[in-house]
């Protein structure tokens, strides 16, 4: 037993393997016409990627410790944030203006256009590009060997800047050159904004997971070379940008220490010379015991005061800087000899923060979430710098206070000491504070000026830009597949909608629907000379045909069907051919069968048999002829006609006048069968009558002509009930598609096979020959 499946198979392969042709020259043409387009008209876009890492403080990604400790400025990234400075219009911008995107080159062919990067043997850049006029297509020639670019009639010199009807511009020797190039050349003028528009939409930056600092870049572009320098002159220009912004810090930072440097340069020089200028005019003066231990003690404390006064000059620079600053990215003024961590970890946080507000400024609305929590923590920032500073400031004061008050107590003591000896200590004690100073600004000094060395910046290189070795972009494989799969529903659709809006009868299924009487026979469409004379029937298919349908009505051994009525709904469905054929095959299987013409208004049978206007019905009806006479012999053994007659014409209410039951009466006891050809119900009620006087109906309908809404309305009135014991034909079923000449590829159910007489075909090839 087969599967749902299988059946269903099966069944779409019977539906449409007739239209195999049909399906096969939508084949070819799409795919011809795909290999066209790739051949012609596509143009291949290859695939670009690159990798960059970035340190990243929540992930853990950091510099050795080496480069710690010789660059001090050193800090981590949030790689989301990174990810946006690179998306940002002003790197793009920059990578547009380094490469000269804004003026792109273009080899013109017959049926394509291609871009000129890599054939172009110049390359076009604008002096003022953000102000340049567009352009669409300026053609232009190269002469090579004199150095010169021609644009219309006007010729330019390469290398120098010329002012052309489309601005200043310069033409360069193309150093990307590869190829060389073969169609007319010209380049177009595009505001470097849409470029970067443009970059935008093909450039796509993401981290490579969640826990990986590797940022991934992946760009498509039909020219691979121009896809890799955009990506590699993007990451230079992001490196660049960082580096740059670290060295301005530490430049900065270096200019602050150096005032200072100066400064205690200038009170050291001060010190020096009251230490010489004392010593040569009061002489030298030994301390004793008391003086070396009070200068040790008082040493001690003027210094630490003197590193209080620093850190106060540190807090009120530090005040200021916090004070001044709105959200703008400034230089941090140095926290040297202020020891708090916390101070230099909420400076820092707050140059962070500040350096990212400003990088999102530029490349999002002001709206954005991410730059209004930058915002809120910066304004939450601030107030902790202050407070801490208020808070230090207070306790240097009150230290410093301690401190004098000890100092004061150590003057007193110093009353004791020589008036020379306490002024020569007084003296030292400055020069000694101030020694201290100027080398903890030296050392600071050294340390900002190393902080220039690292070269690195933020980020490392993983992979520079490399482009896939063949085109991601048509994809062949995909695009005939695709074709394939066009055809085939191209195909489909045609067959479906030629045959489900065809209004005319095309499938058994069809009268099934609406019908409920047996379908006794299926007909092949056989083709018949018009008015041509009968003949007995020779292809095996139409035999078989009608030796079907005599046993599906049970006609053979004794059989009380023995008047049969053949009709029609319209006109041309072929009951005459039904009735005649049928007559016949019953003919030769030894009964005698008589075929009575009752189409009295177009006596086809009486045509066919060449009986057309001899005396019959009509006559008999009449009385001007007996039964004996009307019933006429044929060239066929078994098988007798009873013509029209000669009156041709509408003559129904003869048939009600008594006579007509008496010759079928002389019609039953003469012949075994009697196959009566009747006018179409629809237009005549003759068959109505006949129909009562008759055991069987046959209703012949006919493939591609009977009109559908007619076997509708059989359904909807009471045709059917009028008629006797109906049985139906599906007369001409023709073969469907292109198939031609083999039976079994019809209109009704599944594929029907047939068994060939191998014999009498070998004969009718001998006899033909």
């Amino acid at each position: 037993m087969r599967s749902p499946e299988n059946n269903l198979f099966l069944t779409i392969i019977y539906k449409y393997q007739p239209y195999w042709p049909l399906f096969l020259a939508i084949l070819i043409v799409s795919l011809i016409g795909t290999w066209g387009y790739l051949s012609f008209f596509a143009t291949p876009t290859y695939e670009v990627s690159a990798s960059l890492i970035i340190k990243d403080e929540k992930k853990g990604v950091n510099d050795s410790k080496m480069t710690e400790s010789i660059d001090a400025f050193t800090s981590n990234n949030i790689i989301e944030n990174e990810i946006k400075v690179l998306y940002s219009r002003a790197l793009m911008k920059n990578v547009v203006n380094d490469l000269h995107l804004y003026a792109p080159v273009f080899e013109e062919g017959k049926l394509k256009t291609t871009s000129a990067y890599t054939s172009s043997p110049v390359q076009i850049r604008v002096q003022s590009p953000d102000k340049l006029k567009e352009a669409s297509k300026i053609y232009f020639t190269v002469d090579e060997v004199h150095g010169e670019i021609k644009i219309d009639s006007d010729v330019y010199p390469l290398g120098e800047w010329v002012r052309t009807p489309f601005g200043v511009l310069q033409f360069v020797t193309n150093e990307k050159r590869t190829n060389l190039d073969t169609n007319p050349l010209y380049f177009s003028l595009v505001k470097p904004k849409k470029i970067t528009e443009e970059l935008f939409k093909s450039i796509n930056i993401e981290a490579e997971n969640k826990l990986s600092t590797v940022i991934n870049f992946t760009m498509y572009d039909p020219v691979p070379e121009r896809g890799e320098d955009i990506l590699n002159a993007l990451i230079k220009t992001y490196n660049r940008v960082a580096i740059s912004e670290r060295n301005r810090l530490a430049a900065n930072t270096l200019e602050f220490v150096e005032g200072r440097i100066k400064l205690v340069e200038k009170e050291l020089e001060n010190l020096e010379s009251q230490v010489v200028k004392y010593k040569s005019t009061k002489g030298v003066i030994n301390l004793s015991e008391q003086g070396r231990l009070y200068l040790e003690s008082v040493g001690n404390i003027d210094q630490k005061l003197g590193e209080i006064s620093l850190q106060l000059a540190v807090l009120e620079k530090v005040e200021s800087y916090v004070i001044s600053k709105n959200k703008s990215a400034g230089i941090v003024p140095s926290t040297l000899g202020v020891n708090d961590p916390v101070l230099s970890q909420l400076l820092h946080k707050l140059y962070n923060a500040e350096i990212e507000y400003q990088k999102l400024k530029n490349t999002t609305a002001e709206n954005n979430p991410i730059l209004i929590l930058l915002a809120e923590e910066i304004e939450k920032v601030r107030p902790s710098i202050l407070e801490n500073i208020s808070n230090q400031r207070a306790a240097l004061l009150a230290s410093r206070a301690n401190l004098t008050s000890t100092n004061s107590q150590y003057q007193t003591s110093l009353k004791s000491i020589p008036q020379q000896e306490r002024e020569l200590m007084e003296i030292s004690r400055q020069q000694a504070i101030k020694n201290n100073a100027y080398s903890f600004l030296l050392q600071k000094r050294e340390e900002t000026v190393l902080s220039y060395a690292p070269s690195a910046g933020d980020s490392r290189i993983v992979d520079m830009a490399e482009s896939s070795s063949i085109p991601v972009s048509p994809k062949p494989t995909r695009l005939y597949l695709i074709a394939v799969i066009f055809s085939l529903a191209s195909a489909v659709s045609t067959v479906t909608v030629k045959e489900l809006f065809n209004r005319k009868l095309l499938f058994r299924s069809e009268i099934e629907e609406h019908v409920h009487a047996p379908i006794v026979a299926e007909l092949s469409l056989m083709k018949q000379e018009k008015g041509g004379i009968f003949k007995a029937p020779t292809a095996i298919p139409t035999v078989e045909q009608f030796r079907k349908l005599r046993i599906n009505m049970g006609l053979y051994g004794k059989c009380n069907k023995k008047k049969i009525m053949v009709t029609s709904s319209i006109p041309g469905e072929g009951k005459s051919f039904v009735s005649s054929n049928l007559a016949y095959n019953l003919a030769c299987s030894g009964k005698k069968v008589v075929l009575v013409d009752f189409d009295l208004r177009n006596p086809n049978t009486s045509v066919l048999f060449d009986m057309y206007k001899q005396e019959g019905i009509i006559e008999y009806l009449f009385g001007g002829a007996t039964s004996e006479s009307i019933v006429k012999s044929t060239p066929f053994i078994h098988l007798n006609v009873v013509p029209a007659g000669i009156a041709i014409g509408d003559h129904t209410d003869l048939i009600l006048n008594g006579k007509f039951k008496a010759l079928f009466s002389y019609l039953e006891k003469k012949f075994d069968y009697i196959i009566v050809d009747t006018p179409p119900i629809d237009l005549v009620s003759d068959a109505y009558v006949l129909s009562k006087y008759c055991d069987v109906t046959l209703l012949v309908m006919r493939h591609a002509h009977t009109p559908k809404n007619l076997v509708q309305d059989l359904s909807q009135n009471d045709v059917l009930k009028a008629l006797n014991n109906v049985a139906l034909v599906f007369n001409g079923v023709k073969p469907r598609g292109f198939v031609k000449g083999q039976y079994g590829y019809g209109y009704g159910y599944g594929r029907a096979s047939m068994y060939k007489d191998k014999t009498y075909q070998a004969r009718k090839v001998k006899v033909g020959a």
